[in-house]
């Protein structure tokens, strides 16, 4: 998801192991001086709030910290910047040598393809390295949050909560409607197709977008567990104006 962001705002993206496709970053390494960026969402189990309950219960999430190898992984690569996300809780990366921006940003600050604020709510913390020094990654945000709210794709019981404003001025959540996106269920999984189908949505995915070796329940915990694209798109943005920034001074 947050390659496929990247290549629609016009980078060429060269993907790395994904534990997807029966990847390990803990075994990969980049030669220096080769990319100019490095983006990348290590795994968020250990630093949700979901993992006090994990480990209330005797267990460790899954994956545990990666973060460690994303900036080792940064380290050898030796690129100008970097961006990384995570959930909101999560310690922002440090590489010497790199001034490091750590800001939260919500989903529905963004605006989709179609030019309107998105529906979705989801927040991310994002780390923008910069080779020298710390620079301030720009964000276009949209003026007004969209009068849709979507809780985040893999939240339970996702529905579309219209918000009218009354003659009062004052906000009114006055209908609360049923919508195909509320058949998503906890932790991404779900039991229909039409659930498929929601998640891209709330996604901002094309609907002809597929995952074909996947399982339905496979397709949507990959695609939810994705950056949202326009909240992608806004990062690859904010990056390609920094840079051109930049190249203009010669610096």
């Amino acid at each position: 998801m947050l390659d496929k962001a990247f290549e629609l705002e016009g980078f060429c993206v060269v993907r790395g192991p994904d534990v997807l496709w029966g990847g390990d970053v803990r075994r990969f390494s980049l030669p220096a001086n080769r990319f100019d960026g490095v983006i990348g969402g290590p795994p968020c189990q250990a630093f949700s709030r979901l993992a006090h309950m994990v480990r209330q219960n005797g267990h460790e999430p899954k994956f545990g910290n990666l973060i460690p190898d994303f900036e080792r992984v940064v380290r050898d690569a030796q690129p100008q910047w970097f961006a990384m996300e995570n959930v909101k809780d999560a310690p922002k990366p440090a590489v010497d040598g790199y001034g490091v921006h750590s800001f939260c940003l919500n989903n529905r600050q963004c605006i989709d393809e179609d030019g309107k604020p998105a529906d979705q709510n989801r927040v991310r913390r994002w780390s923008f390295g910069w080779r020298g020094g710390r620079v301030v990654l720009p964000i276009d945000v949209a003026v007004f949050e969209s009068p849709v709210f979507c809780y985040a794709a893999t939240g339970a019981g996702e529905r579309q909560v219209p918000i009218a404003i009354g003659g009062s001025g004052k906000i009114k959540r006055n209908r609360v409607g049923r919508d195909p996106r509320k058949d998503i269920l906890s932790h991404g999984t779900q039991r229909s197709a039409a659930g498929f189908v929601a998640v891209k949505e709330l996604q901002g995915l094309p609907p002809e977008f597929d995952l074909p070796p996947f399982t339905i329940e496979a397709k949507v915990k990959a695609v939810a567990n994705g950056v949202p694209l326009p909240m992608g798109r806004a990062i690859a943005k904010g990056i390609n104006e920094v840079v051109s920034k930049f190249q203009s001074q010669g610096t």
